[in-house]
């Protein structure tokens, strides 16, 4: 599917030139894969207006090269992401943080994939001053293994131990990178975030010359495992990022797997979303096992995974990974864990097997980004951005609205000590 050296434009090929942020040009002197910053895939999907685009959890190979194969049929600007429990030091999955960008470039380069794509580090959280330390030598080896926007996550934390944890770390962050920040820890339909405790976060960080892409919100994110009565809470949202509208940054919407495909083309019509993660759905996919369109897996009589013979893996390798899943005591949502001891094995499978793992996340995710998200033909315009500023950083969205003397550490603390804010009970999500 590579094309032809002639029908690519001379506008990919000064982006190609520019547009690439020092780590990738690094790391990856001769590729034309035109990995970018995330800043470039927001900024495209604004441009667009009324869309978001995929933030996909690579949690094993299959979905990688099958959300670049949608991408491209798509002509749409996507982000590849792992978040830290699933990619970090202590990973249930083999992509990681590390090895994300490279897996990417090669695909890239191997399929003649010519669209922008963010490398993004999801979720690396940060739930004291413990991981903040370590934060300080980890998120610069993560950069220099071609990680390309990031996701502070310190929402586990109380709002001000959060706010200032954000600016501790911002220095490791290169300005040119994509930034996601977060508030109301990611947790279902309870303790949901409020417009106060946005504003409290966007408006410090902004006191201290930082401007993030996004903020991710507890909205009322379900994954998908289960449907939610509930689930995404659109009219939440949309007040929230009208309380923001001013230091214009867009929304990053965790947990779509679970939610209807209409609740989530309003998100993308009604609020500033323009980053939508997905991550359960496209590793059952890559498994075989049936979903509904909502992503959310489909169970048999028996209360097991519905899984499809003809779809995903071999019928043989998916009754050996029920057995190890029940050997170790797995259920649910934890099948996530299989990732890591399982990798291996797929990538051993025949090429047919192989090839229909991937294409099942290709029509998924195609389906997603010209249907659902409203993302077709976003790489014009992340091409575009790029040649507009002439570069690959492109600068912040805002400028410093808020005086920094109201926002010293001191006055933080007792600005946070106001807040009336339910943080519910502890999540453990990962898109």
């Amino acid at each position: 599917m590579a094309p032809q050296k002639g029908n690519i434009s001379q506008d990919f090929e000064k982006a190609l030139e520019i547009g690439r942020p020092p780590n990738i040009v690094h790391l990856f002197p001769n590729s034309r894969a035109l990995i970018v910053s995330g800043k470039v895939i927001d900024r495209a999907l604004m441009e667009k207006g009324k869309a978001m685009t995929i933030a996909a959890n690579g949690r094993n190979h299959f979905v990688i090269r099958g959300t670049l194969q949608a991408a491209q049929r798509a002509n749409a600007a996507i982000i590849l992401e792992i978040a830290k429990s699933e990619g970090g030091g202590s990973a249930y999955c083999a992509t990681n943080f590390w090895n994300l960008a490279r897996q990417a470039d090669a695909v890239m380069n191997e399929l003649g994939i010519t669209v922008p794509v963010a490398i993004h580090a999801d979720h690396y959280g940060i739930k004291g001053e413990k991981d903040v330390e370590a934060a300080r030598v980890e998120i610069p080896s993560m950069f220099d293994a071609g990680i390309t926007s990031i996701a502070i996550d310190a929402s586990h934390l109380p709002d001000d131990e959060n706010l200032l944890a954000n600016i501790a770390l911002n220095p490791y962050v290169p300005p040119w990178a994509g930034y996601e920040t977060e508030v109301g820890e990611i947790k279902g339909k309870e303790g949901l975030s409020t417009v106060d405790e946005a504003l409290f976060l966007i408006q410090g960080l902004n006191a201290h010359d930082i401007f993030p892409d996004w903020i991710a919100l507890n909205n009322g994110t379900t994954h998908g495992i289960e449907e939610s009565a509930k689930g995404i809470q659109v009219p939440l949202t949309k007040e929230i990022h009208e309380a923001l509208a001013k230091y214009k940054v867009s929304g990053a919407q965790h947990g779509t797997s679970g939610n209807s495909s209409e609740r989530l083309r309003r998100i993308a019509e009604e609020t500033r979303t323009t980053k939508a993660n997905v991550a359960t759905a496209l590793q059952m996919i890559t498994w075989g096992v049936k979903v509904n369109e909502y992503g959310n897996a489909i169970l048999d009589e028996e209360g097991e995974f519905a899984k499809v013979s003809e779809n995903g893996v071999t019928d043989e390798m998916w009754a050996e990974m029920v057995a190890y899943a029940k050997e170790k005591g797995l259920k649910g949502g934890n099948y996530k864990k299989l990732n890591l001891p399982f990798e291996n094995k797929l990538l051993g499978l025949p090429r047919e097997v192989r090839e229909r793992m991937a294409k099942g996340v290709e029509e998924f995710v195609y389906e997603l980004l010209t249907r659902v998200f409203n993302a077709g033909d976003t790489a014009p315009l992340a091409i575009e951005a790029i040649l507009k500023a002439g570069s690959y950083d492109l600068g912040p969205k805002c400028s410093r609205l808020e005086d920094p003397s109201e926002w010293t550490e001191e006055k933080i603390h007792e600005r946070a000590a106001k807040l009336n804010v339910d943080k519910g009970p502890e999540g453990d999500f990962d898109d």
